[in-house]
């Protein structure tokens, strides 16, 4: 993680991080002001105003919703814009058990939007660096 260690945000990041360490070794990245939250490279949940939101699709969402999780929506140019990422219950966020069902949840709707992505969709390209050295340029003789 690269938050400032001991900040409000930080300590709320790593707390996240231990109630989801029953999946297995995730991380934290840090993204537009909150953090995205990781597994092996693949994003499944995210923190935004010191709140945690995990990962819903079609299929997972009714479950979060009778669970009475909020989604999150950001304000996009005047407009509300819901993402595909739900607060887990409560009492999920007091245990790591409490919080593996939720955590298992989201993980597998983030492989399922994975899987229906076209290969190579997604993957940004490689940026050169401003101050690697260029590339030889062939001259045309004359």
């Amino acid at each position: 993680m690269t938050a400032a260690p001991h900040s409000p945000a930080h300590d709320y990041a790593q707390h996240c991080l231990e109630l989801l360490h029953t999946l297995g070794h995730c991380n934290a990245r840090r993204m537009f002001g909150g953090y995205g939250i990781y597994l092996d490279g693949l994003m499944f949940g995210l923190i935004a105003f010191e709140r945690l939101y995990l990962k819903v699709d079609a299929q997972s969402e009714p479950r979060w919703q009778d669970a009475g999780g909020e989604p999150f929506v950001y304000d996009g140019k005047g407009k509300a814009v819901k993402m595909s990422y739900y607060t887990p219950p409560a009492e999920a966020l007091e245990s790591p058990e409490l919080m593996r069902p939720w955590a298992r949840l989201a993980l597998e709707a983030a492989l399922r939007a994975r899987a229906a992505k076209p290969a190579g969709a997604g993957r940004k390209k490689a940026v050169r660096s401003s101050t690697a050295a260029p590339a030889p340029r062939k001259t045309a003789k004359r």
